[in-house]
């Protein structure tokens, strides 16, 4: 895979001088999006540990109803409460899955941890089933260990 190659133009998009940290994230998303042929939907969420939910910041893709999010609740709300990175390969396996469109058939949500806290999540949709390997979750830590400089 071409990970390697693609994170100098992530350092680049998150160094932007005069980009607020929203605009940032936005053409991160659609960098990601554009650059990864099966990463159909991309988007962070961000935590409200004292109501223990989850509310969506920026993304490209399909619009979607789920703008808040329960921790505990679907893949997102899992790995809000675990810390731990959660890859779905086939999400009508998925017990706990809050269905966003009948396209999206993979998921990987990976932690953004801020000073050991974890504030958020990029989380992915594929329209693939089963296309994300260990080399995603590598590259999506570098990506939000990138983007937690931003905070």
């Amino acid at each position: 895979m071409k990970f390697e190659s693609l994170k100098p133009e992530v350092i680049a998009l998150l160094s932007a001088e005069n980009v607020t940290r929203d605009e940032k994230l936005k053409n991160l998303c659609q960098f990601l999006s554009d650059n990864v042929d099966y990463y159909n939907w991309v988007g962070f969420y961000f935590a409200n540990h004292e109501a223990k939910t989850l509310h969506l910041g920026p993304y490209v893709g399909a619009e979607t109803d789920h703008t808040v999010i329960p921790f505990g609740k679907g893949i997102c709300g899992q790995v809000a409460e675990s810390n731990a990175n959660f890859v779905v390969p086939d999400v009508a396996a998925q017990d706990n899955y809050i269905a966003c469109s009948f396209t999206v058939k993979s998921e990987i949500v990976v932690p953004l941890f801020v000073n050991g806290i974890n504030i958020g999540q990029i989380d992915i949709d594929s329209h693939v089933i089963d296309p994300f390997t260990e080399d995603d979750e590598r590259f999506l830590e570098f990506v939000n260990v990138e983007v937690a400089k931003l905070f």
